[in-house]
Order: structure tokens, then C-alpha cells, then sequence
């Protein structure tokens, strides 16, 4: 069964000890490839790395939300050179916070239309981070699109079923976390039931996120067959049927063959 890991940073120091190990135990389990996400310049960097080390990771990069009022000025411009890299399928994470206070509103909002412009520009998709600012962010999204459809994902979707429909209408592909198999989350497994097949996809967020039953501890991609299955569950199809739909949309999201 062929699983695929849309989302994780295998950069944080938590995994220096023992990636190879946790690289080796996703693939055990079926994991075809896995996107290391960058947060800022210098995690951008060292996904790429870890794409050149690992055959099965591949990199994102770009400047979380959080952590673009402590950008320096040049930092944009490596991002962009990064981006080139054959390595690197896709632009971000990018998005809005409004839960936590790290980074002004407004420079939030140019830095997401920094990476959105960008991955129109270079021809990948972009990742979004949406935390507590989901009109603002659909908002973006819309002016971004300008009547056309987007090349994006909505990163640990756990928003509403209006928001889920305006995403997939703007041609987002929405992919989920552990965050699915908590036993509070009724609500958002009731969206994810109506969603489209074709535009599902599951991811970690390692090493946050640890879905049940792993609960508590560091989550890593092998992870993801937890939520797959539930997310199996939830649509009434088998846990391989459900890998292969996934996985499936994950290659041709990134662009990566077969």
C-alpha cells in the first residue's frame, strides 16, 4: 500500500539523532515520499539537503507566517533562487497566523502573496498555513486566483465545510493531519467525508501532530497510515484503496513521477 507524507520537517532537531532510522521505518510501512517543509532561509536549505541525501524526501521552501518579521532583507531573494532547485516541488509553508503574535498582520499578508507569486512564477504549488484567519485567508486566496484556479494546498485542513467548498472551487487540494483521528474532531471528519477524492491528501506535520494512537509522542511520517486510514474510514473504502488515492494525488500535485 503506497502511502505518501505531503507535509513534515524532518529538519527539526528532534529527528538529528536518528532520520535515517525514521526515514527507514516510512518506508517499511509504505511510505513512497515524504515533503520536508521550510520555515524559514536556513530550514529551507536544509530540506534540500536532506532531498539530496534522501531519495524519498523532497523539499519545500519558503517563510512561515511566524517567522517573517525576523526574515533579514536578502533572505526573499535566496528563497527565490532556492525555489529553482529541482529538488524543491513546491513554495512555503506560506499563509496567515492569527493565533500566535510573532508577526505583523500586514507583513503576513505580503509574504503570502510573495510565495503565491512565486510558485506561479516557477510553476509549483504553493503550501498554505491557515491558523484562526480563515476568511482572511480565503480573501487571499480569491485575489490571487482572479477568476482562474490555484495550484495549492491547505496544509492541516481543519476549518469548515464552507471553507472546504470555497477551497476546492478555487482548485486548492486540502490534505490532513493526526488531527483527524482525534475522537473531538467529529466535525471534521464529517467535512472530510464530502470532499472530492481527487483533491485529498494526508501528511504528518512531524514531528507535531501525533495522531491517535500514537498520541503524545514525536510524530514521524510512518505516522501517516493513521490517518489514512481514518480518512479510509470516513469515505467507506478500503485502507489500500484509500493509500492509492491519496498517493496518487500527491504525485500529480508535485509533480513527481511514478
Amino acid at each position: 500500500m503506497p502511502l505518501f507524507d505531503t507535509h513534515c520537517h524532518l529538519d527539526e532537531e528532534s529527528f538529528g539523532p536518528d532520520l535515517d532510522a525514521v526515514v527507514r521505518a516510512a518506508r517499511e510501512v509504505g511510505v513512497v515520499g515524504m515533503v520536508s517543509i521550510g520555515t524559514d532561509l536556513a530550514s529551507s536549505r536544509r530540506t534540500i539537503e536532506l532531498a539530496l541525501k534522501h531519495p524519498e524526501v523532497h523539499a519545500a521552501v519558503g517563510i512561515h507566517p511566524n517567522y517573517v518579521q525576523s526574515a533579514m532583507p536578502t533572505d526573499w531573494e535566496q528563497i527565490e533562487e532556492l525555489a529553482l532547485h529541482p529538488r524543491v516541488m513546491a513554495i512555503g509553508e506560506t499563509g496567515l497566523d492569527r493565533y500566535w503574535k510573532y508577526s505583523d498582520p500586514a507583513d503576513q499578508r505580503e509574504y503570502f502573496a510573495r510565495h503565491m507569486d512565486l510558485a506561479r512564477r516557477v510553476g509549483k504549488p504553493f503550501i498554505v498555513h491557515c491558523r484562526d484567519a480563515d476568511e482572511e485567508t480565503r480573501e487571499m486566496l480569491r485575489a490571487a486566483a482572479g477568476g482562474s484556479t490555484l495550484q495549492g494546498v491547505m496544509h492541516s485542513f481543519c476549518q469548515t465545510r464552507e471553507s472546504a467548498e470555497e477551497c476546492i472551487k478555487l482548485g486548492m487540494h486540502l490534505s490532513f493531519t493526526g488531527m483527524l483521528t482525534f475522537k473531538k474532531n467529529d466535525g471534521l471528519r464529517a467535512v472530510a467525508a464530502t470532499l472530492p477524492r481527487d483533491r485529498i491528501m494526508v501528511e504528518t506535520d512531524a514531528p507535531y501532530l501525533a495522531p491517535t494512537p500514537m498520541r503524545g509522542k514525536r510524530c514521524e511520517p510512518a505516522f501517516v497510515k493513521y490517518t489514512s486510514a481514518m480518512l479510509a474510514e470516513v469515505h467507506g473504502v478500503s485502507i489500500e484503496e484509500m493509500g492509492q488515492i491519496t498517493t496518487a494525488n500527491a504525485l500529480r500535485f508535485f509533480g513527481i513521477a511514478s
